[in-house]
């Protein structure tokens, strides 16, 4: 799951959240590199002559603009939330693409996390509110993973933390 609960000290504890991957870099360089030997097979019919020089050049676009495509991809999954739950606080901290950071606080109290199983972006749309804010968290998650994040949500958020003596 491309979430994690971490206890940081004694009396708060993270949840990190991250963008899946399905295709690490490593398999997108194999991707790459197979269209680029699979696209020289036709190639070799035409060695030779000067026909090969007007058909190289789109081999070799085709192969840059599906680096460029991956690369994109990877450049806009590059996102990644933190939500800080302490004695009193709970604080959101998003990391979206291109350095862009968002941040949510409220009293861990007023809290309230809620899931909207129509009407939001995707399906079973998870929110939290508080402070008179209503706030996104794990948007990127699959349908699955939103219903278990709001279970988890809802159990932590509503279980008082022990103060540390």
């Amino acid at each position: 799951m491309p979430y994690r609960w971490e206890d940081s000290s004694g009396t708060e504890e993270r949840l990190r959240l991250w963008a899946h991957n399905a295709l690490p870099p490593r398999g997108a360089m194999i991707v790459v590199m197979s269209v680029f030997f699979f696209g020289l097979v036709p190639l070799l019919a035409v060695l030779g002559s000067v026909l090969l020089w007007g058909l190289l050049p789109f081999l070799l676009l085709t192969v840059a603009g599906l680096w460029l495509a991956l690369e994109a991809n990877y450049r806009a999954r590059d996102i990644q939330e933190v939500l800080t739950l302490s004695e009193n606080r709970a604080h959101l901290v998003h990391h979206g693409p291109r350095a862009r950071i968002q941040e949510w606080s409220c009293n861990r109290y007023w809290a309230r996390p809620e899931i909207h199983a129509a009407g939001g972006p995707v399906p079973n749309y998870v929110t939290l509110s508080g402070e008179g804010r209503v706030v996104e968290i794990g948007a990127f998650l699959s349908e699955e993973e939103r219903i278990a994040l709001y279970d988890d949500l809802v159990k932590r958020l509503r279980r008082p933390r022990q103060p540390s003596s």
